[in-house]
């Protein structure tokens, strides 16, 4: 995070947190690792099956500690920070395993340990201790992490940069009522908590418009307006970007400053802890995304999606740690940008997913002029739904995904029960993203995006052993995204 949006209090505080994990951790080696997502990516999905998978012997041939039988034993343990919620795994992955139904969507930051005891690959390192891993997966909204580039704009840039993006496109339509109560609203005037309410209202149901399935739009800060929680109704939480004057300031006791004044208790009352408590403390990240999800939804779902990618990555400084750097300054060395549900596609288009996903993260790292030393891309599916099959159509064999939808689901003008399973042809994807994104920039509007089937498939019903256990729940390639986030850490 550049240093602009911590000030020497905040670095303090947070080098001190870093200490006491450091000499934390040379008592029971640690690894933190955040999961976030964007928008209905499966967080609580891909945490609640890394974890059944690891606790139940799940077949993971890409994850070298387990296939090479260096993991001895594998188990939870209470969580560090006794003042952040359980991650209720145990409740997720009866929904997912017992009742076949997906776990709620992450609504609030929760963390969960595990704990993994293995024998070192060096036989030098052997002879000094047996091998104890702690993972302390921190799981958090990504619409929280969308907020930190606010602590480096003002509210003026704020609110420039909100009613730009606003005006443009499908937004336009979706903000409508919004920018009519803002545009009439006098900025001079004293400061009324009505109209504040009004026009906080009326600019979080516009981001929640955004937000929904209709839309799936991905940049939609300050993310509590969609995720409140307790802070539901409280003045950090009543306030909205207003047409500014080109110069000048807010006059004292008038309605600009009130709004500006709650704007900046936002930061440090939201967004500020977040940052030092949790975010500062992190050593890995994985971010999911449903880039499926976007290209079903046209053009501007996808243009969102790399904007928002590019506010993530900015949030990033991968790169080795230095021995004071870990120390005082924790650097997230390594992020996985993980594209989900890659078991709504046929096997052979898996990759078309991956360079797609790779392209909008190469564009967005070009962008903020970083360097993508650290960050991998992958197709994922954390919990596999679906099976590969074929069907044959009028003397033509066509590559189909066959899974159970869920109860209510229509495909082609039939309603499904939750039940009966059906075969369903996905749809394709470009086999270069180029043309796609040279479009994208020459006519966004006028792109035509390749039809993919997003079908919506209950959680997959797991055999059982003659002993009546449940097998591992399926994935695909969870265990090649564990080897690029710890694996190296059981080496």
């Amino acid at each position: 995070m550049p240093p602009s949006l911590t000030s020497f209090t905040d670095d303090a505080l947070i080098a001190f947190d870093n200490l006491a994990d450091r000499a934390a951790g040379l008592v029971n080696p640690t690894i933190r690792l955040g999961v976030t997502g964007l928008s209905r990516s499966g967080k609580t999905v891909f945490i609640s099956s890394l974890v059944h998978n690891l606790l139940n012997g799940g077949r993971l041939p890409l994850f070298e500690p387990v296939q090479s039988g260096r993991v001895s034993a594998v188990r939870l343990e209470p969580q560090p920070d006794d003042a952040v919620p359980r991650f209720q795994y145990e409740d997720h992955i009866r929904a997912l395993v017992k009742d076949r139904i997906w776990p709620d969507s992450t609504r609030a930051i929760s963390e969960l340990r595990m704990t993994l005891d293995y024998q070192s690959a060096s036989g030098w390192n052997r002879l000094l201790s047996p091998g104890r891993l702690s993972i302390d997966i921190v799981d958090y909204p990504g619409e929280w992490l969308l907020d930190l580039p606010l602590l480096a704009k003002d509210f003026r840039t704020f609110s420039e940069e909100t009613l730009a993006l606003a005006e443009t496109g499908i937004r336009a339509e979706l903000s409508r009522h919004w920018l009519g109560i803002t545009g009439a609203a006098d900025i001079a005037e004293p400061a009324d908590e009505m109209k504040a309410r009004d026009l906080a209202a009326a600019f979080a149901d516009y981001l929640k418009a955004c937000k929904s399935d209709e839309r799936s739009l991905s940049t939609l800060p300050p993310g509590r307006f969609l995720l409140p929680g307790d802070l539901d109704g409280s003045p950090a939480l009543t306030f909205a970007p207003l047409k500014l004057p080109a110069e000048g300031n807010a006059s004292k006791g008038s309605l600009w400053a009130m709004m500006e004044r709650r704007y900046e208790s936002y930061k440090a009352v939201v967004v500020k802890p977040f940052f030092r408590e949790h975010f500062a403390r992190l050593d890995r990240q994985i971010v999911l995304v449903d880039a499926l999800q976007a290209i079903n939804r046209g053009p501007e779902a996808v243009q969102d999606l790399e904007r928002a990618l590019t506010d993530v990555l900015a949030c990033f400084r991968p790169g080795t740690n230095s021995l004071l750097s870990s120390l005082l300054g924790r650097r997230i060395d390594r992020v996985l940008v993980a594209a989900t549900k890659a078991d709504h596609l046929h096997l052979d288009t898996h990759d078309r997913l991956e360079a797609l996903t790779r392209r909008l993260v190469d564009r967005a790292i070009e962008r903020i002029g970083m360097a993508g030393a650290g960050i991998d891309v992958m197709a994922i599916a954390s919990v596999r739904a679906t099976r590969e099959a074929t069907v044959t159509r009028e003397g033509q064999t066509l590559p189909v995904i066959v899974g159970t939808p869920m109860d209510g689901e229509t495909i082609a003008g039939e309603t499904f029960d939750g039940n009966r399973k059906t075969a369903v042809f996905p749809g394709d994807l470009p086999e270069n993203p180029r043309w796609l994104f040279e479009a994208l920039e020459s006519d966004g509007a006028k792109v035509h995006l390749p039809e993919v089937n997003v079908v919506r498939f209950r959680p997959p019903e797991l055999d059982e052993t003659g002993e009546g256990i449940k097998l591992s729940v399926p994935h695909i390639r969870l265990d090649r995204a564990m080897q690029f986030l710890f694996g190296d850490r059981l080496a």
